[in-house]
């Protein structure tokens, strides 16, 4: 695949632009996004579905910027998707003809189920979910699809959008009366549902879905400001979520949304509030990835099948990519998380939590030397601003959270206090972040101050031993100042440093 692919994908309200660099085999990041609310679907509802003249300008205006910030990245691929305005409209075939004329740019059409299996397979990959059911409300159509275990089951495109029921009923009708008609439409389609389209867990895609979630969490003063992977309970949300249909415009902005939003926002949440009722959600988790970054993983997965392979964690893979620790440290990276994981284990006579956090403890030791990257002062704190910005796909807010919490720490101190007070509510208890900042620094001082020895570890009466086929002699006073989560003793059993029988005259 490309070293740099840019995906625009063409829908109802917006058009976007991404634009993506590959850093190894799984790895990649995000170098360029742009949008541009084109609104390409205004006004066709009125017309038979055919492209209006505003739409079709500021649609080839924004693809016409698009392509010029492309060729300033100097991208080997481009994708071009277009979804339900241009699907439904009679007139797309010449709109896609005219654009491929005038600008050079092939744009495909997608049908609503392959716009749901795009945003599944982001789904799928880049949220720590293997279960649940993916809502994508658009403009013209709301696309689902159903995840089971992995994998993609099947997939549902309803012809129900932002801008569809705007145009059909509230441009028409007095609020409460489009309202009430509104919401029997949008029963109507659903009706159409396959009815295993049940689960208890809805992933939130688009614009709608991200909206609110922002919204709840400015409203609960969230102290984690990342949206991929945020999730509330309904029961929690209830009464927020169903306000919002029944607001004026004048006062959405009690409900702490984008100004940006106010148009179509109270379409899209009436229009989610049914979906998550009829299929039995209780529980949202928000995705800040959908039909782009689903088209890009279709072509990099595409020899495995549209899935990462089981030890992969992109955001990882693509940090040690560009933030590449010293080569001659981290190729013995396998010996510190084997140092990290015995000790872990001789430990649990008293932390007792049956190795719990050993994924995040692992992660973060992997991860130790990227802030060197920089500078090697204050390297800690470079590593913990960048875990917790690129650490993106595949974990949970509370695994950031902790992972960048272990890389904060430094010489002998267990516990940043204003960064634990600051996420405590993501953090668990006291207790189990001491144990595991001593694990994990307790780690680096060995593997730092060894050359490939052999270290393995008791635990008994309040001791805890460290055995080392090799000297340990800059470990052993790091070691000495290291505050312990509870009171015990370390002792260091090593090879002597000095020549056997040899007496130093100086």
């Amino acid at each position: 695949m490309a070293k740099r692919t840019a995906i625009i994908d063409i829908g109802s309200n917006s058009a976007r632009l991404v634009i993506f660099e590959k850093t190894s085999r799984y790895g990649f990041h995000l170098i360029c996004e742009q949008k541009s609310k084109v609104r390409i679907g205004e006004g066709t509802y009125d017309k038979q579905g055919y492209l209006q003249p505003v739409g079709i300008t500021r649609a080839f205006l924004a693809l016409k910027s698009f392509l010029h910030t492309i060729e300033k990245y100097q991208v080997h691929k481009t994708l071009c998707v277009a979804t339900s305005a241009l699907r439904d409209a009679p007139n797309g075939k010449a709109f896609t003809q005219w654009i491929h004329k005038e600008l050079g740019l092939s744009i495909k059409v997608i049908d609503g189920q392959q716009e749901a299996l795009f945003g599944a397979i982001a789904a799928n990959n880049l949220l720590p979910v293997t279960d649940g059911i993916t809502i994508d409300i658009g403009g013209g159509s709301s696309d689902m699809a159903l995840i089971v275990n992995g994998r993609i089951v099947d997939s549902y495109s309803l012809n129900v959008g932002t801008v569809r029921i705007k145009e059909l009923f509230f441009d028409k009708s007095s609020a409460s009366k489009a309202h009430k008609e509104a919401i029997g439409f949008i029963q109507s389609e659903l009706n159409h549902l396959p009815s295993h389209f049940k689960h208890a867990l809805a992933i939130g895609i688009g614009g709608t879905a991200r909206t609110l979630s922002k919204g709840i969490m400015k409203r609960i003063d969230y102290p984690f400001d990342k949206l991929h992977a945020f999730t509330y309970t309904l029961k929690a949300q209830e009464d927020y979520l169903h306000a919002i249909p029944l607001s004026s415009a004048k006062n959405l902005k009690r409900f702490g949304l984008k100004k940006n939003r106010y148009d179509t926002i109270r379409e899209g949440t009436l229009i989610f509030n049914e979906i998550l009722s009829h299929i039995g959600a209780k529980e949202v988790v928000s995705s800040a990835v959908g039909v782009r970054e689903g088209v890009f993983l279709e072509q990099l997965l595409r020899d495995e099948k549209g899935k990462f392979p089981k030890t992969i964690n992109p955001s990882i893979l693509s940090i040690l990519d560009r933030f590449k620790p010293l080569v001659t440290i981290e190729k013995k990276r396998k010996m510190k998380l084997k140092i990290a994981k015995n000790l872990y284990s001789v430990l649990q006579t008293d932390i007792a939590d049956e190795l719990r956090y050993m994924d995040e403890l692992q992660y973060a030791l992997k991860l130790s030397a990227i802030g060197k990257t920089l500078t090697i002062y204050k390297a800690h704190q470079h590593a913990f601003y960048i875990a917790m910005q690129e650490l993106n796909y595949g974990f949970t807010h509370k695994e950031i959270v902790l992972i960048s919490l272990l890389l904060r720490i430094h010489g002998k101190e267990l516990l940043y206090k204003p960064l634990y007070e600051q996420y405590k509510s993501l953090l668990p208890k006291k207790q189990s972040v001491l144990w595991l900042s001593f694990i994990y620094t307790l780690t680096v001082f060995l593997h730092e101050a060894s050359n490939s020895a052999d270290i393995h570890f008791t635990f008994e009466n309040r001791t805890l031993t460290i055995n080392s086929d090799k000297p340990l002699y800059l470990a052993k006073e790091k070691v000495k100042s290291l505050q312990k989560p509870i009171p015990f003793a370390i002792i260091i059993k090593d090879e002597s440093s000095l020549p056997k029988n040899k007496i130093l005259n100086i």
